[in-house]
C-alpha cells in the first residue's frame, strides 16, 4: 500500500489492494468509483456478466471469494441476505479462507446485527478485523458522491478502513460496536418505507379531491414534508424507473429485520408493521420487482384509482 504526501496520519490511502464481492447496482457503482481513485480493484461476482463493464474500466477478476481476499487487504462485501453472505464466507472457497493477519473485512451488506457480530468473531479468528458498513443513499446519490455510510466495529480498525470508504461517500459515521451499524441501518430504511407510505397518503387524497396526480406530487416534492428520499422517489409514483433502485423484495427483507430487532428490544413498531403490509400486498400484486415506491399503486388499488402500474398488472 502506498500513501500520498499526506502519509498514513492524514488518513488518505492511495492505490490500496482492495477486493469487491457482490456487484450488483450499488457494488457496482461502488467498485467503479475505487477505480477511479486509482485503487487496485479484485472482484467477484456470481453473475460473471454483471462484471464485464468494470473489467472494461481495469478491475481484476477473480474466480471465487477466496480468491479476492487473497488479492486483498481491504475486502469489501455487498450481497443481499444472510444466506447470500454464508454463501460467500464460506467453505474451502469462502472469503473467509482467504483472510489473514494484517488484513480487513468491510462487510456492506444488511443483515440483522446478530449475524454480523457472528460474522465478526470468524473473521477474528482468522486474524483479520472486520466492520460493518452498510449504506444509506441511491445510485443516483452513490454517483454524485453524496453516499451515507455507517461504521460499527472497533474504533482502530475504523480508522484503517475509513479513507476507502470516504472514497465511496463523503459522509461517514461512526456508530459504536460491531453490529450497530446495521441497527442504526434498519431504523434508517423503516424510516423510509413509512415516508413513503404517507407520501402516497397524501397524494391519493389530493388526487380523489379533484387536483392532479403529477401536480400534487410537484406540491409536495416542494413542500416541507420533501426529505431528500421523497425529492428523488416522489416522482416514481407517475412512472416507475426502468431499473428499481430498492425493490419490494429487498425493502421487505429489511422491514422484517427492523420487527424483529424491534421485538427483542421492547419496541413498539406500529408504523413499521403497517407499510409493512402494504410491500406483503405489492408482492401478491406481482409487484416484488419494482421499486417500493409502488406502495402508492397499492394504496390506490384500494381506493379504486388505477396507476399505469396496477393497468399493467391487469393487462
Amino acid at each position: 500500500m502506498h500513501f500520498d504526501v499526506h502519509g498514513e496520519f492524514g488518513g488518505r490511502i492511495r492505490m490500496a489492494k482492495v477486493g469487491f464481492i457482490g456487484l450488483g447496482v450499488m457494488g457496482s457503482q461502488m467498485v467503479n468509483r475505487l477505480l477511479s481513485k486509482g485503487h487496485t480493484v479484485t472482484g467477484y461476482n456470481r453473475t460473471h456478466s454483471k462484471a464485464q463493464w468494470l473489467i472494461g474500466k481495469g478491475m481484476q477478476w477473480a474466480d471465487s471469494p477466496r480468491a479476492v481476499a487473497s488479492a486483498s487487504e481491504y475486502t469489501f462485501a455487498m450481497v443481499t441476505n444472510a444466506a447470500a453472505i454464508r454463501a460467500i464466507t464460506e467453505g474451502p472457497d469462502g472469503l473467509l479462507a482467504g483472510l489473514g493477519p494484517g488484513k480487513f473485512y468491510v462487510d456492506m451488506s444488511t443483515v440483522s446485527p446478530a449475524v454480523s457480530r457472528a460474522l465478526a468473531a470468524k473473521v477474528r479468528e482468522r486474524g483479520a478485523d472486520m466492520v460493518d458498513s452498510p449504506v444509506s443513499g441511491s445510485v443516483i446519490t452513490l454517483q454524485e458522491g453524496k453516499l451515507s455510510v455507517m461504521v460499527g466495529g472497533r474504533r482502530e480498525t475504523f480508522e484503517k478502513v475509513k479513507p476507502l470508504l470516504l472514497d465511496i461517500g463523503p459522509k461517514v459515521t461512526y456508530v459504536g460496536d460491531n453490529g450497530l451499524a446495521l441497527s442504526m441501518k434498519i431504523a434508517t430504511n423503516l424510516s423510509l418505507a413509512v415516508q413513503m407510505l404517507a407520501f402516497s397518503e397524501g397524494v391519493l387524497l389530493a388526487e380523489k379531491s379533484g387536483i392532479a396526480r403529477e401536480v400534487a406530487v410537484d406540491v409536495l416534492t416542494h413542500s416541507a414534508v420533501a426529505s431528500p428520499m421523497i425529492q428523488y422517489r416522489g416522482p416514481f409514483v407517475l412512472q416507475q424507473p426502468e431499473e428499481a433502485w430498492f425493490d419490494v423484495n429487498m425493502m421487505q427483507k429489511d422491514m422484517v429485520l427492523a420487527m424483529d430487532l424491534g421485538r427483542q428490544l421492547e419496541v413498539p413498531l406500529p408504523t413499521t408493521a403497517v407499510s409493512n403490509e402494504f410491500l406483503t400486498a405489492a408482492r401478491g400484486m406481482g409487484l416484488a420487482k419494482l421499486d417500493f415506491a409502488c406502495m402508492f399503486d397499492v394504496l390506490a388499488a384500494m381506493s379504486g384509482v388505477s396507476t399505469p402500474v396496477t393497468e399493467g398488472v391487469a393487462k
